[in-house]
This record gives C-alpha cells, structure tokens and sequence, in this order.
C-alpha cells in the first residue's frame, strides 16, 4: 500500500495549463434531485453573447462543503482587508459597465 494512503493523504497534480485558472465574472448555478452545476461564465463588454469557460458539477454534499468552505475564506479575507462590497458595478448581480461608461438607450 502506498505510503501517502496510509496516512489518509491524498496526492493531487495540478498542472501547468490548469494552474494558469480561467477568468470568470459571472457564475449560474442549477441544480437536479442529485446534483449542482456551476457554469463560470465571462462577459465581455460590447460582445452580445458571454461564454461558459468551465462547468463543475457536484454532488449535493459536495456543494455544502464548498458553500462552508467559501464562507469560511471569505470571513477571514474579510477580517484582513474589510468587506467586500458584493454590489459595487453590477446590476442585479450581473456586471453592466465593466467600470466604463453606462450603455445609453
């Protein structure tokens, strides 16, 4: 048995091109009787239609332990730098202006 297994570890590659991340400003989350997709979405402004970049999928436990996880980075990135304004620039929770000018009609 391997040494890593004895000890309850876990050994994860992370590589190279995965480690590089995607950008995201936007997440739709739905979910089924036995599941949660998360698709991660960027907007672009002036391009009528955004793209999905990545989509996860989780299992219904796996969702909660993710929604403490985040919970719980964001209370200590919050008691470090102070809150995060989570309505500066959006618009019912969609980013509008990219911090440019506001589109006219």
């Amino acid at each position: 048995m391997d040494e890593q297994k004895k000890d309850g570890q876990i050994n994860i590659e992370l590589t190279d091109q995965v480690a590089e991340g995607i950008y995201s400003n936007l997440a739709i989350i739905t979910h089924s009787n036995s599941e949660f997709i998360v698709d991660f979405v960027r907007i672009m402004p002036g391009v009528p239609q955004a793209k999905v970049k990545s989509r996860i999928i989780l299992t219904p436990q796996h969702a909660k332990r993710l929604l403490k996880a985040l919970r719980d980075n964001i209370n200590r990135f919050e008691a470090q730098h102070g809150e995060i304004d989570d309505n500066a620039g959006h618009f019912e929770g969609i980013p509008m202006n990219f911090g440019g000018p506001l589109p006219e009609a």
